[in-house]
């Protein structure tokens, strides 16, 4: 086979070692977003085991996202200034300690203190692998580089969950922590062979961006997590999130007068940058909401063990890959505009799909819906990623990996915070009819969750409130999917307007 050579950085790569780089860096991606759900399976023997209180055990799960979210864009800038590379292998070298650390660990307080670790290694890796595969690639041959790291990415929370079950279903809690610690281990030394790039120029690196950027986007984050247990209308939640945008704002007025600024805000007024963080935005909110809906739906509803309803999702890859590798010619064809609008009506109507499955519905009207997501994900995803990466120059691609990927975190809290509260007040409304003769603290368990009502359930004469119970919530799931299919619209109309050509 006849090796064609392309520059990165100094290093002339074969078409082999580009391949090689693209399947390192999609491994190390993957491992990163799985990690967003791979503790949720195993949280229940991890709680048994340790006495975590509900608290904690949030605390567990979010923690991660919250860390991972607010140190990617700093993480992004250091890779572009020190070397990608050298940044990707000392994140994994974090995140591996900070997987394993759990296994040695057994009281909640440390556990979440490892996780934060953790988070901090996956914001160290995410902008690493983008950047990394950009700067690999001339522009007109990465499309279909992007495409492949953008459907990893969307799929990677599908293999935390099944990976999660098959290792529960053999081995202990710690398991879910040491595979991806092993694995990062791995990656280390298959990361030393790939490539590496980084800003040429010198110049100091902007610290107080870093800090204001941290604290931004983590007090929105931090915000948007606590809706699930406090509610929209909390203080905390709308003080957060307010103290968030403020921040945010002092981060723009502080970035617009730096002469080497963290990240040029300037670059939001380029339409096609501006476009592909609402596009990235919008559709990681609905495919993280979908996601959280689902896994309760499969296991509550359709009675699905925690593998076999990561298993019963991955339909949503027949459509997703293929349509990956097929978004670059036809944003060359039909324009970022069209493709954008297109991909995230078709997001819309899998979420319409998925919102009309009820508690007697089959698995094929199931498998069709997440085609139909898939699709719409598949086709836009790497046209929002490139549209981002594509409007910067080659120093700045770290800087601009890490936007895409902060754009993924902040979307994927909101959807789930999203449908968490719109799913719970929904099902709280429609399985009050059902509950009205309970006694005050069934009542109160069997409003409060489906998990609840089922449990209340299984005692004599409950297979009535069980029944309303599941039909209630396909209800609030119903009416959660019409949500974020309002947020996805909301999302093309953005796009239309900001990408007029």
């Amino acid at each position: 086979m006849r090796a064609e050579s392309e520059v990165a950085g100094d290093v002339v790569l074969s078409t082999g070692r580009r391949v090689w780089t693209v399947g390192v860096m999609c491994t190390a991606v993957g491992l990163v977003i799985a990690m967003v759900t791979i503790v949720n399976a195993a949280l229940p023997a991890l709680a048994a085991d340790t006495g975590a209180s509900q608290a904690e055990q949030t605390w567990i799960v979010d923690v991660y996202t919250l860390v991972l979210a607010a140190l990617v864009l700093p993480a992004g800038a250091l890779g572009d200034r020190h070397g990608r590379r050298g940044v990707l292998v000392a994140g994994l070298l974090v995140f591996a300690a900070g997987c394993a650390a759990p296994v040695f660990l057994d009281t909640s307080a440390w556990i979440i203190a490892a996780r934060a670790v953790t988070g901090l290694g996956a914001a160290m890796i995410m902008p690493a692998t983008l950047s990394i595969i950009t700067a690999s690639f001339p522009p007109e041959r990465r499309g279909r580089a992007i495409g492949t790291w953008a459907a990893v990415a969307g799929v990677g929370g599908l293999g935390g969950l099944v990976l999660a079950g098959v290792l529960l279903q053999h081995f202990a809690w710690h398991s879910v922590f040491l595979g991806p610690a092993v694995l990062s281990v791995v990656l280390v030394a298959a990361s030393l062979t790939v490539p590496t790039s980084r800003d040429r120029r010198r110049h100091a690196f902007d610290v107080a961006g870093a800090v204001l950027s941290a604290l931004a986007i983590g007090a929105v984050v931090f915000g948007i997590l606590r809706v699930a247990d406090l509610g929209w209308g909390s203080a905390t939640v709308l003080g957060s999130i307010a103290g968030g945008l403020v921040l945010g704002a002092l981060f723009v007025g502080y970035e617009l007068r730096r002469e080497s600024p963290l990240l040029d805000v300037r670059l939001f007024g380029n339409a096609a940058f501006a476009a592909g963080s609402v596009s990235v935005t919008v559709q990681f909110t609905a495919a993280f909401g979908m996601f959280y809906a689902l896994a309760q739906y499969l296991q509550l509803v359709q009675g699905y063990s925690a593998l076999k309803s990561g298993l019963a999702l991955w339909p949503v890859a027949v459509t997703l890959f293929p349509l990956s590798l097929a978004s670059a010619p036809l944003v060359r064809r039909f324009g970022l505009r069209a493709v954008t609008c297109t991909g995230l009506a078709v997001v819309v109507a899998g979420m319409v799909l998925i919102g009309q499955l009820d508690a007697g519905s089959g698995y094929p009207a199931l498998a069709v819906a997440v085609c139909v997501l898939g699709a719409g994900i598949g086709v836009t995803a790497p046209a929002a990623t490139s549209a981002i990466l594509d409007s910067v120059p080659p120093s700045q691609y770290g800087v601009a990996s890490a936007v895409n990927d902060a754009t993924r975190e902040v979307g994927a809290a909101l959807g789930i915070a999203l449908v968490g509260s719109v799913l719970s007040a929904g099902y709280t409304d429609s399985v009050r009819s059902a509950t009205a003769a309970l006694a005050p603290p069934a009542r109160e368990a069997a409003e409060g969750s489906l998990a609840g009502a089922l449990a209340v359930a299984a005692g004599p004469g409950g297979a009535n409130l069980a029944a309303s119970a599941r039909a209630a919530f396909a209800h609030g799931m119903g009416i959660s999917m019409l949500a974020l299919a309002a947020v996805v619209v909301a999302g093309i109309v953005a796009a239309a307007v900001l990408v007029r050509r």
